[in-house]
């Protein structure tokens, strides 16, 4: 679904539970140009990285009412974005895919998740080998890599912290986040990777996007980063950004 570029673009997000939401109004202050992304809390019965729970955080009916929710209080939407990776890949590729246009039936506009936001990011920067450093326990991580495979994404080395809730994450410092990605890109599996990518929406990580790409030396993806730029390239307001990774600095003219 293409559409004309508006001038300040208004993209839903729809956020599960209380973790690291506040990236998404540090990202309206970074990108400084009238952009709005409207959140809206989605209902999480129970925290857990856990599939069980996993499954109901993602569920259609969650889904549209948040669409609903965040329509209602923000007015018209250009774009709409499930802000949740694990959310959404637990479902699988084919899950996933129907989960969105679940969301974009209700919402009537261009809509996606986090977990195609890394996919279509990765197809930008022309990434077809990554590392992964996930915060989720084992078995929801390896649920990612197979995501990714299903695009043809090669998951050259896998580091996860199993850390079973949410709010455990979005406790975690920019420090211990640079740590973390420099730990994932030092493996000497991940030497042939092109990309770090850290799927968490519960992760900070807005205000350390260039530190991260810096630390590393490579493109370091965010799962709050990928889902704002996903947000916006879907609103027709793609362009090149500075402050926000090589993903946003890269602009449209990359993919």
């Amino acid at each position: 679904m293409t559409q004309t570029a508006p001038v300040t673009p208004t993209v839903g997000i729809l956020y599960p539970g209380y973790s690291a939401e506040d990236d998404y109004p540090r990202a309206e202050q970074l990108l400084g140009d009238g952009s709005r992304l409207p959140l809206v809390h989605t209902l999480m019965r129970e925290d857990a990285h856990r599939v069980d729970a996993l499954l109901d955080v993602g569920s259609e009916d969650i889904l549209a009412d948040g669409a609903k929710a965040v329509a209602a209080s923000a007015g018209p939407l250009d774009s709409i974005i499930w802000a949740c990776t694990s959310g959404s890949f637990v479902f699988g590729w084919d899950g996933a895919t129907a989960q969105v246009k679940a969301l974009q039936e209700v919402a009537r506009v261009p809509a996606s998740s986090t977990s195609f936001a890394f996919v279509d990011a990765c197809r930008r920067l022309g990434v077809d080998t990554v590392a992964v450093g996930a915060t989720y326990p084992d078995d929801v991580a390896e649920r990612f890599v197979e995501f990714l495979g299903k695009a043809g994404i090669r998951v050259l080395t896998l580091t996860s912290r199993g850390i079973i809730t949410a709010a455990e994450v979005g406790t975690l410092t920019d420090d211990v986040v640079l740590e973390f990605a420099a730990a994932v890109a030092g493996d000497p599996a991940a030497a042939g990777a092109q990309a770090i990518l850290m799927p968490d929406t519960a992760l900070h990580t807005i205000d350390v996007l260039d530190r991260l790409d810096e630390r590393v030396g490579k493109p370091v993806l965010t799962a709050n980063q990928v889902s704002v730029w996903q947000g916006l390239r879907l609103a027709g307001a793609d362009r090149a950004r500075t402050g926000l990774g090589a993903l946003f600095a890269a602009g449209p003219e990359a993919g």
